[in-house]
């Protein structure tokens, strides 16, 4: 059966719960992430979901989780039903859209009810005898495996499952066990003969399957231990190169806007010609897929990496001159008040921010202020003090609230002293201590 790789093999792009990138192992700090809904408690854990994991080996649940009653393991890569032979109390087991080929090590979960199966590559129906030890399976899903396929598959199953109540979502009537069971010798060798011709299919595809990986590694090697530019080898340091090498050693190595433009569509056809190129449906083509979007994830990452980081915004002109700069795009407000010589800036900082991510910078001329990272800065209208500046948070808006007083109040509380005490050096001495209690209020208080 030849199908194009659509949405069956695409089962392990989306990503589900949790996902690591690549191949995942079933290791604790997974299972414990996915047994929130039991305080991460693992080893009371009656249900488990671990589906969408690109896991393709069984391990450490039946150590770990003995009490689990219900075992989501679906739209995996497992190859293999193996390390669940422990868990007694199992009764729903999903193993679903993964790459089992053969029904096995079931026969220790003793409370077993419900299994499912579904779109698998189970060729071996004869396995299911295996499941005769399950005396409590009511409920079994097969669709979807190339032994659904079979001549006389509902009837070789029925006939040979006596405890089944339901088959692939279809009650067993008692009339089709009795004509299951009647022609049960006859159907038996019919499906032997069938499973024989799939096994020496299977044999065939596992061959191609060896043989395209092996071209493939071969190419990436010679691509890898590419002599030169030209194909040859050049050993002797002595030996001149070629007048092309000699040039192309001139030019320049980095890698241009369009050298990158070309790359990206190398690897868009590249990708194009993947999906369109028609596919198997088995084991060896999931894990080919998997492969190529490992390695898409991959070129996006490296992709990313290369970006250019943001060169820093300019604050300062070469000559000196302050800009007026708002990268965090914050709303503000800047007031002249001039009955206490002094300019007011209200910035409108987020309500909850911790004040640790906020620094503030006050100079002769401009004010700067940084919220986690990013620069806030503005020219002032007029120069201000930067050593009797202040800034603090409101309480009930959070707004930062920086007071930047002028250096005019002092030279204008100055004059009107000398004017009123004279210049007598009592006078001077009385002015100096009444400028002081000007301009700190804390200390007129």
């Amino acid at each position: 059966m030849v199908l194009l790789q659509v949405s069956l093999l695409l089962s392990a792009s989306t990503p589900g719960p949790y996902r690591e990138a690549g191949q995942a192992d079933v290791t604790e700090d997974l299972i414990r992430r996915n047994a929130e809904h039991n305080d991460c408690i693992i080893f009371s854990l009656e249900e488990l979901s671990l589906h969408q994991q690109e896991i393709e080996k069984l391990e450490h649940i039946d150590k770990w989780c003995r009490d689990l009653k219900i075992l989501y393991l679906q739209n995996n890569l497992i190859g293999k039903i193996e390390n669940v032979s422990k868990l007694k109390k199992l009764e729903y087991l999903n193993l679903a859209l993964n790459n089992i080929e053969k029904i096995e090590n079931l026969e220790g979960c003793e409370g077993l009810t419900k299994l499912d199966l579904t779109i698998n590559f189970i060729g071996e129906l004869s396995s299911v005898k295996t499941l005769q030890c399950n005396i409590h399976l009511k409920e079994l899903f097969l669709m979807g495996n190339p032994c659904a396929d079979f001549e006389g598959y509902r009837q070789f199953v029925v006939a040979t499952l006596q405890q089944l109540k339901c088959l692939d979502g279809k009650e067993i009537e008692r009339s089709e066990r009795i004509q299951a069971l009647q022609s049960y010798p006859a159907i038996k060798q019919q499906i032997r003969e069938q499973e024989r011709a799939y096994c020496c299919r299977r044999a065939q595809e596992k061959e191609e399957a060896q043989k395209k990986l092996e071209d493939e590694q071969g190419t990436k090697g010679k691509k890898k231990s590419r002599p030169g530019y030209d194909g040859r080898w050049y050993t002797d340091i002595n030996t001149a190169l070629p007048p092309s090498l000699e040039s192309q050693e001139l030019l320049p190595t980095t890698e241009t806007g369009e050298d990158r433009c070309k790359e990206k569509v190398s690897e868009m056809e590249e990708d194009l010609a993947f999906w369109n190129k028609p596919s198997s449906f088995t084991p060896e083509s999931r894990l080919e897929t998997l492969r190529h979007m490992e390695k898409q994830r991959e070129n996006q990452e490296k992709s990313r990496e290369k970006k250019k980081v943001k060169p820093p915004r300019t604050l300062i002109t070469e000559a000196g001159k302050a800009l007026n700069v708002n990268e965090p795009k914050l709303d503000f407000s800047l007031k002249d008040d001039e009955k206490r010589n002094q300019i007011i800036l209200d910035l409108a900082v987020y309500r909850y921010m911790d004040t640790s991510l906020i620094d503030v910078d006050v100079q002769p001329t401009y004010v700067r202020v940084t919220v986690k990272g990013k620069p806030f800065q503005l020219v002032l209208p007029a120069e201000v003090r930067p050593d009797s500046s202040s800034a603090r948070r409101s309480q009930t808006t959070g707004h930062l609230v920086i007071c930047m007083p002028k250096p005019g109040c002092l030279l204008a509380a100055s004059q009107m002293w000398t004017q009123l005490c004279g210049s007598t050096e009592k006078g001077l001495w009385s002015q100096a201590a009444w400028v002081y209690r000007c301009l700190s209020p804390s200390v007129a208080a």
